[in-house]
């Protein structure tokens, strides 16, 4: 912990605008490129492309609490509840724009698991990652009970609009490459100004020694608690934005097996690097699409190999390998 505060610059404000700066013109500069890029690619490369950064968005809310030394293994409550508020927004309400819908499931998963916050905040290891999980469970419990939620087959929702107006037939998977690009480039450079923040140092330094941090004046549960509603945020807008692509929503956003996936991109990714967890992502989905296309019937096995080959060759994870002070 002394490490992390004898970094912290004698004016970070001053130090930090121009490291934000250049961060924001990258973060641009990659969007830009990536939007170039879907234009020309054939619809399934854009369309995975898509799936990975959605649920990029989920992993890194789950990277903000692993950096405070804890686990989440029901990120998929947060998931599943963007998703159904974004369907059920659409088919119930009529609200369709591709902008308002993400933001709306994302606000909803920040409702829900507000009153939660406080609880789980005085937990940590195992106790936190079997809280979080259980929370998980009972919500695809009720969502595969309710019949006014589609019950276990789910349900439906159109194609969404952008400020009123239809996407076009061959182009409306490029315009929601580019939404869910536009929310994923967004979200990357908050997260990245908010890991670098006083409140973010400190979250690391709740992972080294959280006497300390409480000795210093700091609030050990209210920073963990504010981490976890900022990730069932990243939690709710990558479910919206992964519904509007498939366009179909079920229970099984909310399965253990789901959250588990969303822990595998994080381990992936480690705690260093905001691009890395859409480095991540992308991998997986990759590795998981031509597993299952090449060895359908031991599609897993290969992304546990890969799993295992990452622990032991760069055990801080993908970020470690541009990150200073990566890999050793």
């Amino acid at each position: 912990m002394a490490a992390i505060l004898d970094s912290l610059p004698a004016k970070p404000e001053a130090a930090a605008i121009p490291t934000h700066r250049r961060t924001v013109l990258t973060g641009l500069g990659v969007f830009a490129l990536l939007g170039v890029a879907g234009f020309f690619c054939p619809k399934w490369l854009t369309f995975l492309v898509t799936m990975a950064a959605a649920n990029g968005l989920v992993s890194l809310g789950i990277v903000g609490l692993m950096r405070g030394g804890v686990v989440p293994f029901g990120q998929g409550m947060m998931f599943a509840i963007g998703g159904y508020t974004a369907a059920l927004i659409f088919n119930k309400l009529g609200f369709t724009d591709a902008l308002g819908l993400p933001l709306a499931g994302a606000l909803m998963a920040v409702l829900i698991a507000a009153p939660f916050a406080p609880l789980l905040s005085r937990y940590r290891g195992i106790f936190f990652a079997m809280l979080t999980l259980a929370l998980s469970m009972v919500t695809y419990g009720l969502l595969m009970k309710l019949a006014v939620l589609g019950g276990s087959d789910g349900f439906n929702l159109g194609r969404p609009t952008f400020f009123g107006n239809k996407l076009p037939d061959a182009r409306v998977g490029y315009i929601l490459y580019l939404v869910t690009l536009g929310f994923a480039t967004v979200a990357g450079l908050l997260a990245r100004v908010y890991f670098d923040s006083t409140r973010g140092l400190v979250t690391l330094a709740v992972r080294d020694n959280e006497l300390r941090v409480e000795y210093l004046g700091g609030s050990v549960r209210q920073a963990m608690a504010i981490n976890f509603i900022l990730a069932a945020f990243c939690g709710g807008l990558g479910g919206a934005l992964v519904v509007m692509s498939l366009g179909h929503i079920e229970p099984n956003f909310s399965f253990w097996t789901t959250s588990g996936e969303f822990v595998f991109v994080a381990i992936l990714a480690g705690w260093q690097s905001v691009a890395a967890v859409f480095v991540a992502s992308t991998v997986l989905e990759v590795v998981r699409s031509f597993s299952s296309a090449y060895f359908p019937n031991t599609w897993q096995l290969a992304l546990g190999v890969f799993l295992l080959f990452v622990i032991r060759f760069l055990p801080r994870g993908i970020g470690s390998l541009w990150m200073k002070g990566g890999a050793r």
